[in-house]
């Protein structure tokens, strides 16, 4: 007689248990979903474009930070340097990256509101298609100027023969490769010819684009590389790091000092030594390292700026920026030289710091230096 209500009783206790057992369920569900959606909406968003020069470098960096800093969203498009610049001019950006620096006229159409910050420093390199050379190929100056001026045209015209005299260079017509985007990388290749033919500087000049006299263009880093592995006889150009990571073939180039150097961390290195002679603690950063001074210099070296507003109306934004830079100049630059790049002399660091503090929101300093990071 008492074995039903005490079977039921204890069927509506274990009901009750399992409702409340699904209700805090749900509360704990809901519970992460709204935490969720709070981190989601505190993410600071930043976004950058320019350079493919660096795109290898900025991904991993960002990849990097982001693990440490969930709070601080990085999107970073490898649209080249041009591109990058146009649209840090137009606003619909929040920094750029260029390896050519900002002319004064494009300084001007920003009001002046901008800041080249170094990040890291790279070489740009010749990178052919020759079946069957033997060693490695070398370039004088000359020789590669009047080569992309369209007065050299075959692999075996005497003055190239001079210097690669046991290359076995065939009588076959150089395909020259250049880039087709406006580009940093063709800035530093322009501005190293531009130091070394006078020639080039008058005909042609330096700049991200130039009016090629000779040659197929190819979009990119990868565009020319394409270019230049589908063409049998192709002479182009292109990064460093890109070279080191697709094991492209490489040629030396003979420096200033009259040394053939091959494209290295340590040589391009050098390039930076004979720079930091010709700055100092004002300096806007916008100097150029082709052509430079010092035995184991590589003649065709660069740095690469950031391109950072001196003031911005989001005070959130502009300290988050401010502050993941300082980390790339930093702490970064450790994956410089694993992915071809070299880094920024550390004697830079001081007047990059002061650059960095003196980056304003509502004419309020956002950043008061590496001892207010998080």
């Amino acid at each position: 007689m008492n074995a039903t209500p005490s079977f039921s009783k204890l069927t509506l206790l274990a009901a009750a248990a399992l409702g409340l057992a699904c209700a805090g369920g749900q509360s704990g569900q809901q519970a992460s979903q709204d935490t969720q959606a709070s981190t989601a909406q505190a993410q600071i968003k930043i976004n950058g474009a320019g350079s493919s020069f660096s795109n290898i470098l900025y991904t991993d960096w960002m990849k990097v930070y982001q693990r440490s800093h969930p709070d601080v969203q990085l999107n970073y498009q490898s649209i080249g340097s041009g591109a990058g610049i146009k649209q840090f001019t137009d606003g619909t950006i929040d920094f750029g990256a260029s390896d050519a620096p900002m002319t004064d006229e494009q300084i001007a159409a920003v009001h002046g509101n901008v800041l080249h910050i170094p990040t890291e420093m790279g070489g740009v390199l010749p990178t052919y298609n020759l079946a069957g050379l033997h060693g490695v190929l070398r370039f004088t100056p000359d020789v590669l100027a009047d080569i992309y001026l369209g007065k050299i045209t075959k692999w075996n015209d005497p003055r190239l023969v001079a210097i690669n005299p046991s290359a076995g260079l065939p009588n076959q017509d150089i395909a020259v490769v250049h880039r087709s985007d406006a580009s940093g990388t063709s800035f530093i290749w322009t501005d190293y010819l531009t130091k070394v033919s006078p020639e080039w500087a008058q005909k042609v000049g330096k700049g991200t684009s130039v009016n090629w006299p000779v040659g197929i263009g190819g979009k990119g880093n990868e565009g020319v590389s394409a270019q230049v592995s589908q063409t049998p006889g192709s002479l182009g150009y292109v990064e460093l790091g890109y070279a080191i990571i697709n094991k492209l073939p490489v040629a030396s180039v003979r420096n200033k000092a009259g040394n053939f150097i091959t494209p290295t961390i340590e040589s391009v290195t050098a390039a930076a030594a004979g720079a930091m002679k010709a700055m100092g603690p004002n300096t806007d950063f916008r100097v150029s390292i082709t052509n430079a001074d010092g035995a184991e210099a590589y003649p065709i070296s660069s740095f690469t700026w950031m391109l950072i507003h001196k003031n911005y109306q989001d005070a959130a934004l502009a300290k988050a920026l401010v502050t993941y830079t300082w980390w790339a100049l930093t702490a970064g630059q450790a994956k410089c030289g694993p992915l071809g790049y070299a880094p920024i002399p550390e004697q830079m660091r001081p007047w990059l710091e002061a650059r960095l503090e003196s980056v304003t929101a509502g004419g309020q300093p956002v950043w008061t230096g590496p001892t207010a990071m998080r």
